[in-house]
């Protein structure tokens, strides 16, 4: 949805401007054009050709078409590790690094174990990355409906964390269970329930879009994308959000294997506040304060359980990170606790910074193939 390209070569990364949207034909093809003139006017010969793992992606079968035609390598790399990988480009970290805790909250990337990821934990550096936490993972009835439709979130929410059953009937009262009861909720329940076009999804941007669905904001559809998110954060007053308190939302260590959290208290928290006809200007507040709180709180916990396998340093990407008020209530957190926070200036938050985190991530790998175990150069004549 925001393509860009990068070309790297001699410690120089150009990244192209955005192009937008592969999924149309007439975008499609000036992505195409824009890539071909890129390569005359920097006279680039790639040695390898890099793609997300999304298996789908216009952008990743275009590689994948380039290198087979051109007998070139082909690389991949995840999608949330080349957000993280994207902002320690931009912020000069060096290839010999400490690995830094990445935060990428966005839509949603492929993940290597087949679900989407979009709310990540990563202890990663350019050459790596391991998955420390992230969000719980949540059906997306309907597949891509879902970003267009977000009552289709909230539905997706609510039923997996307190039953959509109970919440019907202990706030039947409410207006935004009536709505929803007007909508197909037993054909999402009986997809989510059989695995039927539900992807399960750890997606950030999809938690956004149920709560704003819940506040009545976009609820039944969006004309452009991140509408509903962007819209619920214009509803909080900064000067506010310092003083609102935000709703409870539970860190779930991860005894053995990655951290979570657990939203059910706040579910219940949100519809009490609408059983009392609070605003949703004020639900708004309060989840941008929780939900900040509940990401320095994850960031805290692993940093103290992974000790020196981690810098003290985040690096904070992905498109949520788009909104400001999300970044400067976790950025300041994070520094008021002594740890450095490497945030995008230069190279966009959202997709369109990912290109350079892929080509990163590849030469580093390709740097360090040619490196002998004590660090010795090898050539090749």
């Amino acid at each position: 949805l925001k393509s860009t390209f990068c070309l790297l070569r001699d410690g120089q990364a150009i990244l192209s401007q955005h192009l937008g949207d592969l999924g149309d034909a007439a975008t499609y093809l000036d992505y195409r054009r824009a890539l071909a003139l890129y390569l005359s006017l920097f006279d680039h010969a790639p040695e390898a050709l890099v793609v997300d793992m999304h298996p789908e992606y216009l952008s990743t079968k275009l590689g994948r078409e380039r290198a087979a035609e051109e007998d070139r390598e082909i690389e991949e790399v995840q999608h949330h590790h080349a957000h993280v990988a994207a902002c320690l480009a931009e912020n000069g970290v060096p290839l010999d690094t400490t690995p830094v805790l990445g935060i990428a909250l966005d839509g949603l990337g492929f993940g290597p174990d087949g679900t989407l990821w979009g709310g990540e934990f990563l202890r990663a550096d350019y050459l790596g990355y391991e998955r420390l936490g992230h969000l719980p993972r949540v059906a997306m009835p309907g597949g891509d409906q879902v970003v267009r439709q977000p009552w289709r979130s909230a539905f997706a929410h609510l039923d997996a964390t307190l039953g959509w059953e109970r919440v019907r009937r202990e706030n039947g009262g409410l207006e935004f269970v009536g709505s929803l009861e007007a909508k197909p909720l037993a054909t999402l329940a009986a997809m989510t329930a059989k695995g039927v076009n539900s992807p399960l999804s750890s997606s950030c941007g999809r938690l956004f879009d149920a709560i704003a669905a819940i506040a009545g904001v976009c609820r039944d559809g969006v004309s452009y994308e991140g509408q509903a998110a962007i819209e619920l954060e214009a509803l909080v007053e900064a000067r506010a959000l310092a003083d609102t308190e935000g709703y409870p939302i539970t860190l779930r260590p991860g005894a053995e294997g990655p951290a979570t959290v657990d939203f059910a208290p706040m579910w219940r928290a949100v519809l009490e506040d609408l059983g009392r006809g609070a605003p949703a200007g004020v639900v708004a507040a309060r989840f941008h304060r929780g939900f900040a709180d509940a990401v320095v709180a994850m960031a805290r916990h692993l940093l103290e359980r992974e000790g020196a396998r981690l810098a003290r340093t985040v690096a904070l990407s992905g498109g949520t990170f788009q909104n400001a008020l999300l970044l400067e209530t976790v950025g300041h957190a994070l520094e008021a606790e002594g740890l450095t926070v490497l945030t995008h200036a230069q190279v966009p938050a959202n997709d369109g910074g990912v290109s350079l985190g892929q080509a990163a991530v590849v030469a580093a790998r390709l740097i360090r193939a040619r490196q002998g175990p004590r660090g010795e150069v090898t050539t090749c004549a």
